[in-house]
């Protein structure tokens, strides 16, 4: 069996707690490099370097390369691995704006090159089962809830305020991805309502209202940083058939009529990266931008209210 070298370009908290333990779990994968700005002599045995560049030139045989940088660099490391020759894994969300992501997938495309964009939420077995039984008995209306507190998961961390950021759309894509996923329409914004602090530029919470060509249905999201206490991340769903869905526990809990069918541990990144290597064997990609083009139409559709200033 072949084993497949991979390099992880970014070393934060999803690095740490995701894709290294996710790589280094699978048997097909070897961790051959890590890259981040702060460079030291070692990392988990593997070598480490400053850059992608320094990272091909002292590990030539590299396969593949996992960005996990914030979304504002990734189009230019992801090209530069492309033009490379190396495939390439998106964390989300896979770029900026969504034209470099069509291009990306064109470039990967021309080049023979797998590309993966990583919606990790989609790799609950919890998520997988309701799409699989949605598949017979369509969803009709949907809720979205997902609220954290932003400094919990972000504290300091000033690019999620500054243009390209996402603002509470880092998080809430992870909503839209499993949204998506288990809809065989695609969606369309259709009404957005975004609040902005005063001081800063992007979102820190929204409203979306959604259509889809199959039919008519009540389809919102709610999405909030300003939340208290434990993270509440739920999809609520009523089927064509009258049964009710809760994908809660930003998907790794599933209820149907309230019996719980899924309670599973969060393990999508094994999962994903288990997703990672069949492409890469079978020489195809997966390189959705659905989730990225929602969150593009709710900034264009978006109507801005000022909110009171965020600070740390």
């Amino acid at each position: 069996m072949k084993r497949w070298k991979v390099g992880v370009v970014g070393l934060g908290a999803i690095a740490m707690r995701g894709h290294l333990p996710a790589i280094s779990g699978n048997a097909a994968l070897e961790l051959a490099a890590v890259a981040a700005p702060d460079a030291s002599e070692d990392f988990s045995g593997a070598p480490r370097y400053c850059s992608l560049g320094e990272m091909l030139v002292g590990v030539p045989d590299l396969d593949a390369v996992a960005i996990c940088t914030p979304p504002g660099p990734r189009y230019a490391i992801a090209r530069e691995a492309l033009i490379a020759g190396k495939h390439v894994l998106l964390e989300k969300p896979p770029t900026l704006t969504l034209g470099q992501g069509i291009h990306l997938r064109r470039l990967a495309r021309e080049n023979g090159l797998t590309l993966f964009a990583g919606w990790h939420s989609r790799f609950n077995a919890a998520v997988e089962e309701a799409a699989r039984r949605l598949a017979a008995d369509p969803a009709v209306d949907m809720a979205i809830d997902w609220r954290e507190d932003v400094r919990q998961f972000h504290e300091g961390q000033e690019w999620i305020w500054a243009p390209g950021g996402f603002g509470v759309f880092d998080p809430g894509i992870n909503a839209l991805a499993i949204a998506t996923a288990i809809f065989s329409d695609p969606l369309f914004v259709s009404e957005a309502d975004l609040a902005l602090p005063s001081n800063r530029q992007t979102p820190i919470a929204a409203d979306l209202v959604f259509t889809w060509p199959a039919g008519k249905g009540d389809l919102r999201a709610h999405f909030d940083w300003r939340h208290e206490g434990e993270p509440k991340w739920d999809v609520a769903l009523r089927t064509r058939g009258g049964r009710e869905y809760l994908l809660s526990s930003g998907g790794a809990r599933l209820e149907i009529d309230g019996r719980v069918v899924l309670d599973e541990a969060r393990c999508e990144y094994p999962a994903l990266y288990a997703h990672f290597v069949r492409l890469l064997e079978t020489g195809r990609s997966d390189a959705d931008m659905e989730p990225l083009s929602l969150v593009a139409d709710a900034f264009m559709l978006g109507r801005r209210t000022e909110v009171a200033p965020f600070v740390w």
